[in-house]
């Protein structure tokens, strides 16, 4: 049994990562992780463009791609049928996956519109519960869920506006999964990532000015992207995790726990 993080804290485990747009998203940054500390990986994506980098990193790793759009419950279920027939076990479940309306993001969050909302709670929140629920049962040996999220669950961010309200909601439903699951050995997690440079990231306002003050007033001034974080999933897709449920872990440098 491995107890930490690098070559062979995942051997022998099979890893899906859902929610790759393209090689720089954190999602990616976890599935080459995952892959390098020996799991077997599948990776999700929602259409061809996004597919490009996903395939080409499943195909490096000896892994398996899939297009899967969680609006569609017929997507999930196919996507569960697949997993079923080419993986059998399932030991981690990786969703990195959150959007909103751009016009949601782009005004006062009292002005969010009906079906803004509807939408970023659907697609940023539902669709974990949606894919847990038909995933989860492929993990017959126990397993790992978990979910990406950030600190504008707890504190209002300018411009942030619904997809926080639908990141606080993503946070609960990890606890109410995690109680849920918990019998069945299934662990359920959530990292609550601090602002990292990609593509989705860079489209919503002021996120240069939100990352600046990271960088400002952090405690730890090292450097910061998507491979910090992805090093935390492999932790909590290990054995060395298996005590750890329903928590929240900020991977941040510290800036979370900043009063200025």
């Amino acid at each position: 049994m491995s107890d930490g993080n690098g070559a062979g804290a995942l051997a022998g485990k099979q890893c899906v990562v859902m929610g790759i747009q393209n090689r720089w998203s954190i999602a990616y940054a976890i599935a080459e992780q995952m892959a390098q500390a020996g799991a077997k990986i599948a990776v999700t994506y929602v259409d061809e463009r996004a597919g490009r980098d996903a395939l080409a990193l499943a195909e490096k790793y000896g892994g398996k791609g899939y297009t899967c759009n969680v609006e569609s419950d017929e997507d999930l279920d196919r996507l569960a049928a697949d997993l079923a027939r080419d993986f059998g076990r399932v030991d981690s479940l990786v969703h990195s996956i959150g959007f909103a309306p751009a016009a949601e993001l782009a005004g006062r969050f009292i002005d969010t519109s009906r079906e803004g909302f509807r939408v970023a709670m659907s697609v940023s929140c539902y669709s974990l519960v949606a894919a847990a629920r038909r995933i989860a049962p492929l993990m017959t040996e126990g397993g790992s869920i978990m979910t990406l999220t950030y600190l504008g669950a707890d504190r209002a961010f300018p411009k942030y506006n619904v997809m926080g309200v639908a990141k606080a909601a993503l946070e609960s439903s990890v606890r109410y999964l995690a109680y849920d699951l918990g019998g069945q050995r299934v662990r359920v997690n959530a990292i609550s990532a601090g602002p990292v440079k990609t593509a989705a990231a860079r489209g919503i306002p002021g996120f240069a000015d939100t990352y600046g003050a990271m960088l400002e007033r952090a405690p730890l001034k090292d450097e910061f992207g998507a491979a910090q974080v992805a090093s935390v999933a492999v932790f909590l897709a290990s054995d060395a995790a298996s005590a750890v449920t329903a928590e929240t872990i900020f991977v941040d440098n510290g800036y979370h726990a900043m009063g200025i």
